[in-house]
């Protein structure tokens, strides 16, 4: 079976000294052909993995900014079929980043486990965060996504605790996500004071690469996550961005050059 380019990616940055940068987007915010061209501008200015959020009408862990997203993606006829073509599209046009599905389990069961893990595989999807479903209610999803060679990436909290730690751990491929702050995503004025031990604890259980999100929304920020991580996940702030700069010509491009700066922000 071929390497999953979740997997290439983390090895390759690990033997070059270098964190992930991995920027999200919500498909179809404010329309998919929009979502293609910011992708593959993410990657040419630098950007290692991107999560791709599909549109959920009751999305539990997101804060008002990737909410407002969500809706505006749903009110464009946004669908995930129409998300798995783009990825598809993507392909095509030569785009080698590791690419991950962010998505509340209620779409993914409406479509099938199974014939989501194909089609998502297919389409060149590389890995899939539910951040609703539990490693313990997941075993369906795990084994069909493990068909497909589909990684799925778990959420390890600030409250979790080393036996939790371990169960998330092993029912997770790629990375585990480590959400850095309690609450809902959302841009933050400073990061958790107690970032670097939660991450030490982990990293004590688990050899997976640790990716960092929620919160982080500078590349101040992204220099100040503690080295023991192995990449950094910036949302709300891009989406932001992009809420503010709606039908402007000069969106892609300042888009592009912030997620350059937070690039450069992990080299440091």
């Amino acid at each position: 079976m071929t390497m999953n380019r979740i997997d290439a990616r983390f090895r390759q940055l690990r033997e070059s000294g270098e964190r992930a940068l991995m920027p999200y987007l919500t498909a179809g915010d404010p329309d998919l052909s929009t979502t293609r061209s910011l992708i593959l501008e993410f990657e040419k200015q630098g950007a290692d993995l991107i999560e791709i959020g599909v549109p959920f009408s009751d999305p539990l862990a997101d804060g008002a900014t990737i909410q407002r997203a969500s809706q505006r993606a749903l009110a464009s006829g946004t669908t995930l079929a129409g998300i798995l073509e783009m990825v598809s599209d993507l392909r095509t046009q030569q785009c080698r980043l590791p690419l991950l599905l962010m998505s509340y389990v209620n779409p993914i069961f409406h479509f099938g486990f199974t014939r989501f893990a194909k089609e998502a595989a297919t389409a060149g999807v590389d890995g899939l965060i539910v951040p609703d479903l539990p490693p313990e209610e997941a075993a369906e999803l795990i084994e069909a996504a493990a068909a497909h060679n589909l990684h799925t990436v778990f959420l390890i909290a600030p409250t979790s605790r080393p036996e939790r730690v371990r169960t998330i751990a092993a029912a997770s491929k790629g990375f585990i996500y480590y959400v850095s702050l309690r609450g809902v995503t959302g841009i933050r004025s400073r990061l958790s004071d107690d970032l670097d031990a939660s991450l030490r604890m982990i990293r004590t259980e688990t050899d997976l690469p640790l990716a960092v999100g929620f919160g982080i929304s500078t590349p101040e920020q992204v220099r100040m996550v503690p080295m023991t991580a192995d990449g950094v996940i910036v949302g709300s702030a891009i989406v932001s961005l992009l809420e503010q700069t709606v039908g402007q010509p000069d969106q892609l491009k300042r888009a592009g050059e912030f997620v350059a700066s937070l690039k450069a922000a992990t080299r440091k």
